[in-house]
């Protein structure tokens, strides 16, 4: 796999205790190794990591790694986000990944605005200066009313200046080709990049694809609760099945991957080493 004109990053969460801003630091040593064009930090539900995740990505930026902040309007006043964007573009940071963002744990409804006007304010504020990433969902945001509604709000963010898609992860390839094909009839042309989870650890896995709407399909669900109680043989066996679908994706010419490591290099640098990168 060669790295020319193929989109390669890296997405971390904030972490909360001096140990995990350790782990923080040696899964980044490690990925930079592969050339990856940006690391990317969360933002908190309801912006509740607003601060750590200013503080991780300026310690990744003072580190020498390119960085990237997520970001979701939520209930802030506008000029507070300007502020923020101002405090970002002073860092150094050149890229944003806009969110809608989930509502804060305890509440019922989402509140605030969706990621096309976050997407319309930089754009107004800040014209090009930043690029800008937005999601997308393959197998259909949990909140839509339907496929073909998601879409459009997908093609609202482009429309209002988005350069790229990372999508939701997924295990089914299928299910991206067909996407793609959807939006580039909805002539949605910025790139769809795919987003890649590593299977590591059953339980988890399967909380944060309930939540998220992302399936996991019978024959690999079941094979990761065979071995929850055999951690190399659960990490070899999702290798081998996340290793096949992002070979799968380059073999139909995928511009790209956006890892989600959990803060961990371990599984993520054995995929990709494992498909020669």
């Amino acid at each position: 796999m060669s790295a020319a004109n193929f989109h390669l990053s890296f997405e971390f969460f904030p972490p909360a205790t001096a140990i995990g801003q350790t782990n923080l630091a040696k899964a980044a040593e490690t990925l930079q190794r592969f050339g990856p064009e940006f690391f990317s930090v969360t933002y908190g539900a309801g912006g509740s990591t607003k601060t750590r995740t200013k503080e991780t990505v300026a310690g990744l930026i003072s580190n020498g790694c390119t960085t990237v902040p997520h970001l979701s309007w939520g209930d802030s006043p506008r000029e507070h986000l300007v502020e923020q964007l101002r405090d970002y573009r002073e860092l150094g940071v050149s890229g944003l990944v806009l969110l809608r963002g989930d509502a804060p744990s305890g509440t019922v409804a989402q509140t605030g605005h969706h990621a096309a006007e976050l997407v319309g304010l930089v754009r107004t504020d800040f014209g090009d200066e930043f690029e800008i990433f937005v999601a997308a969902y393959p197998e259909t945001h949990p909140d839509a009313p339907n496929p073909t509604k998601d879409i459009e709000f997908l093609r609202a963010k482009v429309d209002a200046g988005a350069d790229a898609c990372f999508t939701q992860y997924f295990y089914n390839p299928d299910a991206y080709f067909y996407f793609v094909e959807e939006c580039r009839a909805r002539r949605i042309d910025v790139p769809i990049i795919p987003g890649v989870m590593p299977i590591t650890n059953c339980e988890r896995l399967v909380r944060f694809s309930r939540n998220c709407g992302a399936e996991i399909p019978r024959w690999i669900e079941s094979k990761m609760f065979e071995y929850k109680d055999d951690q190399e043989s659960l990490e070899d066996f999702g290798c081998t099945v996340v290793r096949n679908l992002c070979q799968r994706l380059l073999d139909n010419d995928c511009p790209g991957f956006h890892f989600y490591t959990l803060n961990r290099a371990r599984a993520t640098s054995r995929i990709l080493q494992n498909l020669g990168y």
